[in-house]
């Protein structure tokens, strides 16, 4: 009960020193708001694009990875003109990948041809994203279909002209009819459309949205991009690996092996396809964004360190106005505890005042509309916020509470 009283004390005080000098607390606060706003806006924005940025090639697929012709990170000993020559995959390595692995999910391959024209009657959209796909493709990659269904096997395994559209197409060419049953145009070919995505949204990078896909079946993509191997269009296989696969090194290790062996490389010979992992693109943004906090930091923290000199002042001239006071206490019984604890706690509560008005900030500023970025203040970020004040508030007011603490009764009470 002692310490609860202590508490309550403590705090009475602290409230008493903040009525008595509104106008000179809330000045010496103003630092410790800036610098908790500072840094914690800076984090809040780091974190809210890295997860949008990261969000934005959600179409590369989680626990993914794609065999290609090029690398996403290009070695800086390896002539370009090898990566030009790398044969392309085909469908007969998907098949051999698909029957033979045992570290992946599922397999697919698929193609994409960017930029395409899409027509329906006298509407058309010019720039969707045309993209020839297995059946295994759904369980590699996330296509929610919100209205209609998905290819069946057999639409698939003949090359049937059916499509499943994005919300975006959807819009441009049906604006106010059902897509479903319908037809469209794609480079002159009739295709009956059995299914509508749901709406994705446009990402912070621009990058390439569900809402601007066309799906059709792979061997169908071939009609209407046959001839030098797709027209110039890359196959690309992707297989999806198993949770426990850290950093699907595992499912890399297979598919590098079965694919030298479908090519018939020797142990010897460079492999002539490239394995990426959207991992690898994850650690980069990573590296950037920590440079980026840690410049938050360095910023953040000159605007604290004045924050904390203020509330350290505030402390010194509350020691000096409340010396007869202390001189009191202590005659009474008050232990050198009890002033210590009381001058700290208001240190801390003064600090932690200001830190709070600085989170609110930037709650509020919270709310603004970013276009595509959404900025979202986190729990962690609070924790931090409301961490660092309180360190600030004990760091500035440890010495002024130990000079109260031991001031002596007789020569305090004259004061």
């Amino acid at each position: 009960m002692i310490y609860i009283h202590l508490l309550l004390e403590s705090f009475r005080f602290a409230l008493s020193a903040l009525r008595a000098n509104l106008m000179r607390t809330i000045l010496s606060l103003l630092g410790v708001t800036v610098g908790i706003f500072s840094i914690i806006l800076v984090f809040t924005l780091v974190d809210s694009l890295e997860k949008n940025i990261k969000s934005s090639f959600n179409f590369l697929g989680d626990d993914v990875v794609r065999i290609e012709k090029f690398p996403w990170i290009f070695g800086e000993s390896y002539p370009w003109w090898k990566y030009i020559n790398r044969p392309k995959a085909d469908y007969s390595e998907y098949k051999f990948l698909a029957d033979n692995t045992n570290q992946a999910k599922s397999i697919t391959i698929f193609a994409e041809r960017f930029g395409t024209l899409i027509k329906h009657e006298n509407n058309s959209l010019n720039g969707a994203i045309v993209s020839g796909v297995a059946y295994s493709h759904k369980d590699v990659f996330e296509i929610p279909v919100d209205d209609g269904r998905y290819f069946s096997p057999q639409e698939v395994e003949k090359g049937s002209n059916v499509a499943i559209i994005g919300y975006e197409v959807a819009q441009t060419l049906f604006p106010n009819t059902i897509a479903i049953g319908k037809e469209v145009k794609l480079r002159g070919l009739k295709f009956r459309v059995i299914g509508v995505m749901e709406k994705k949204g446009a990402s912070v990078l621009d990058a390439p949205s569900a809402d601007d896909y066309v799906y059709v079946p792979y061997k169908t993509f071939f009609k209407m991009y046959s001839g030098r191997g797709v027209f110039g269009v890359e196959s690309i296989i992707a297989a999806k690996g198993f949770e426990d696969d850290e950093g699907l090194k595992e499912l890399e290790g297979e598919l590098t092996g079965l694919l030298r062996q479908k090519r018939g490389l020797r142990p010897k010979e460079d492999k002539n396809f490239a394995i990426n992992r959207p991992e690898a693109l994850g650690e980069i943004i990573g590296g950037l964004f920590d440079v980026v906090t840690l410049a938050g930091w360095v910023i953040g923290s000159f605007s604290i360190l004045v924050g904390g000199f203020g509330i350290a002042n505030i402390m010194f001239v509350s020691v000096k106005e409340r010396t007869n006071i202390i001189g009191i206490q202590k005659s009474l019984g008050a232990k050198r505890f009890f002033i210590l604890f009381q001058f700290l706690f208001e240190a801390v509560f003064l600090s932690l005042l200001g830190g709070l008005f600085g989170l609110l900030l930037v709650y509020l500023i919270s709310f603004i509309s970013l276009g595509s970025l959404d900025l979202t203040l986190s729990f962690g970020n609070i924790f931090l916020g409301v961490s660092v004040s309180v360190i600030i508030g004990t760091l500035s007011g440890i010495l002024p509470a130990l000079g109260a603490s031991r001031l002596d009764p007789v020569i305090a009470i004259r004061a």
